[in-house]
């Protein structure tokens, strides 16, 4: 029990450690202009048009860090910091978005995964909210382990969904950086691009750190429950 905490602890603090960083890196790079002067939007239609992506919308989202791509209505929703912005920071912003709707007209078997697990995934962490801290009062009281079961079950939809985002998301990076440094327009030039995958692993590691705590999250309360079985 201690050791879980001290994990938990650890991977919290590393967490908060990654977003400190992730959000000075946002930061220092909203404020190196691209020396070609397009924005994030200019960026993503670009980007689109060059993989041959004409039915995709790039649109301005209300919000800080509200950055997406939705499959279902086909567009690249981009805060307006990033829509606006002229930065390497919205460039790198912009070019991932645009990597999943590349990622969703090249049919990557990853997102597609991920996309059909959203439904199940939704309604698992709306039981999470309740199962696992009512299964758990149900289980110290009357030992009946099968509503934490339920939950540690959703917990287990939740966690895998984590883990399939990151190859999901390390491929956005990988093809917005390849697009960056081999467009025709030469998007960004050396110090740029390097800028720009600084920035982007930065946010990936987010990702990874959330994949971990979930993981952790989901072996305390399975330990519990396989204990309380096993007593």
């Amino acid at each position: 029990m201690i050791g879980y905490y001290i994990l938990i602890g650890a991977i919290a603090l590393v967490s908060w450690l990654v977003s400190s960083k992730l959000k000075s890196k946002f930061d220092e790079y909203s404020h190196v202009h691209l020396r070609n002067g397009l924005s994030g939007a200019e960026i993503a239609q670009q980007m689109l048009n060059d993989h041959g992506i004409y039915d995709v919308r790039v649109i301005s989202t209300p919000g800080q860090l509200t950055d997406h791509y939705n499959p279902q209505n086909k567009t690249v929703n981009l805060s307006p910091e990033v829509y606006h912005g002229k930065s390497v920071a919205s460039a790198a912003v912009a070019a991932h978005e645009c990597g999943h709707a590349v990622q969703h007209a090249k049919a990557y078997s990853w997102l597609q995964f991920r996309s059909s697990m959203v439904p199940v995934v939704s309604l698992a962490s709306n039981l999470i909210q309740w199962t696992l801290f009512i299964g758990v009062m149900i289980m110290v009281f009357s030992g009946n382990p099968y509503v934490l079961a339920i939950g540690v079950a959703a917990l287990a939809l939740v966690t895998l969904f984590s883990f399939i985002t990151l190859p999901v998301e390390f491929d956005a990076s990988r093809r917005a950086l390849a697009w960056l440094d081999t467009s025709g327009a030469s998007i960004t030039n050396a110090a740029e691009h390097e800028q720009a995958k600084d920035a982007l692993w930065w946010a990936a590691m987010t990702y990874v750190i959330a994949a971990l705590g979930s993981l952790a999250t989901l072996v305390y309360y399975a330990s519990m429950l396989l204990g309380n079985r096993r007593d």
